[in-house]
């Protein structure tokens, strides 16, 4: 199983790239499990200094953007 970390403080954008995430995962057919990180201080423990950001199975994939569900699919596959 695919562990996807959305780690944001729960603004629109991390809103917004949690839904992509969803949404490539479902159309990739992948089981996951969907965690949001939203404490500040678990976020910079990854090493993460701006928001939102993901990460798949514990590696941060990209920070500061919201990627499109394509984007994502690239990155789950």
């Amino acid at each position: 199983m695919t562990k996807i970390q959305i780690l944001g403080t729960g603004c629109p954008k991390c809103k917004k790239l949690t839904e992509n995430a969803e949404s490539a995962a479902k159309d990739l057919g992948i089981e996951y499990e969907l965690e949001k990180i939203t404490q500040i201080n678990d976020i910079m423990a990854m090493g993460v200094m701006l928001t939102p950001a993901l990460a798949i199975d514990g590696e941060v994939e990209a920070t500061g953007k919201v990627l499109s569900p394509e984007d994502i699919k690239t990155m789950l596959a």
